[in-house]
């Protein structure tokens, strides 16, 4: 059998988008789908169409939203690299980026003079997303000049906005404190903040740990082992995690922050320490994050809001509208509007796109069928 998919590139993603009419609504059956299409069982991912990263084994299934006001929904799936499963619990910007572009690309959302709306659903989290696609002149556009840390392709410019975050202060806080030292294994305590914004979140202050925040890749894969055991430990405080439950390395999302130091990116570019505000290094699954995931983005400008926290008390007090993460690819620029109540209603990325193929997948038509 085979299935209709389109490859797109999200900001520093790639993700095979699905129309909801061409695949199982059953989520066990889609699952299974998407293990055999990706050859998911193998750690790097041969027979199949997975790119055996997590920031390229990626899919979302992609449906018109009976929701008013919403044009699109979308669920997302991290598929496992060697695991033959799939993580179903959080959601990725770069991907509603890439679904913006192919909402309007496909017809789904018709377009609107030089920047076309497309309001979408993370049916994983039920968070609301609204990604403005340049169509400037009215045409659809393939190819772009738009760039963003972490590749000097271009790509067509998506601004992609977060819609409330974080409703409440009880849900920006699960804990209820801007931070806190947690007991890291056999380990002295570090202090972190955990915070739900974008994502579950949790962030750990470089300096009471004995880091920087701005290590190299290569000496975060030295962290990974460390960083996830903190994620496990914060899990349940999150309310992530019930009594006896197994824990998974998707959410919370777990990394370092620090303050800016000058450093050189993974494509060689220089970078003072004037050029940003926090330095940045996160996770994501089990491998150092190239650059940083647009919903840990979210939560580390949310938390650079909130006095006390481990950013705010990075930066010396709680931020403005602007805050620039230095991550291993460069400085990504977050803004927060709206904010009432320290709470930002509105969180800002601008990225890129690009429709890189339609094709026709083929998967064994056992693929689907329950053992």
């Amino acid at each position: 059998m085979h299935i209709p998919a389109t490859l797109v590139r999200g900001g520093t993603s790639k993700c095979w988008l699905f129309n909801q009419v061409d695949v199982p609504a059953d989520r066990d059956a889609l699952e299974r789908l998407l293990v055999a299409a990706y050859g998911a069982t193998d750690p790097v991912e041969l027979d199949g169409v997975g790119g055996a990263t997590p920031t390229t084994s990626k899919a979302a299934v992609v449906s018109a939203s009976p929701e008013p006001g919403v044009d699109i929904d979308y669920l997302f799936a991290q598929v496992g690299i060697g695991t033959g499963a799939v993580e179903w619990t959080s959601n990725c910007g770069n991907c509603a980026t890439g679904v913006a572009l192919y909402a309007v690309a496909k017809g789904l959302v018709p377009v609107t003079g030089d920047g076309t709306r497309v309001v979408m659903r993370n049916t994983n989290t039920g968070a609301l997303l609204e990604g403005i696609v340049d169509t400037s002149g009215g045409v659809v556009r393939h190819f772009g000049r738009q760039t963003v840390p972490g590749t000097r392709a271009g790509g067509v410019a998506v601004g992609l906005t977060f819609r409330d975050p974080a409703a409440t202060s009880a849900l920006l806080l699960p804990t209820g404190q801007s931070a806190q030292d947690l007991r890291v294994g056999a380990t002295g305590p570090v202090r972190v903040s955990m915070v739900t914004a974008g994502a579950p979140v949790v962030l750990v202050d470089a300096a009471s740990a004995g880091r920087t925040g701005a290590e190299s890749l290569e000496r975060m894969s030295e962290y990974v082992s460390w960083l996830r055991t903190v994620r496990h430990t914060a899990a349940p405080l999150m309310g992530l995690l019930q009594p006896g439950g197994e824990p998974g390395d998707a959410v919370p999302k777990v990394g370092l922050v620090g303050p800016p130091v000058a450093y050189t990116t993974t494509l060689g570019e220089r970078i003072g320490s004037e050029d940003y505000d926090v330095s940045v290094r996160m996770l994501t699954m089990n491998v150092p994050h190239p650059a940083i995931g647009l919903t840990s983005a979210v939560a580390v400008a949310a938390a650079g809001l909130v006095e006390g926290s481990v950013v705010s008390r990075t930066t010396g007090g709680p931020t403005d509208e602007w805050l620039r993460l230095g991550t291993p690819a460069g400085v990504i620029a977050v803004r927060c509007t709206e904010v009432r109540d320290g709470l930002p209603h509105r969180v800002t990325v601008q990225r890129a796109a690009r429709l890189l193929a339609d094709a026709r997948i083929y998967v064994p038509e056992a693929a689907t069928q329950a053992a």
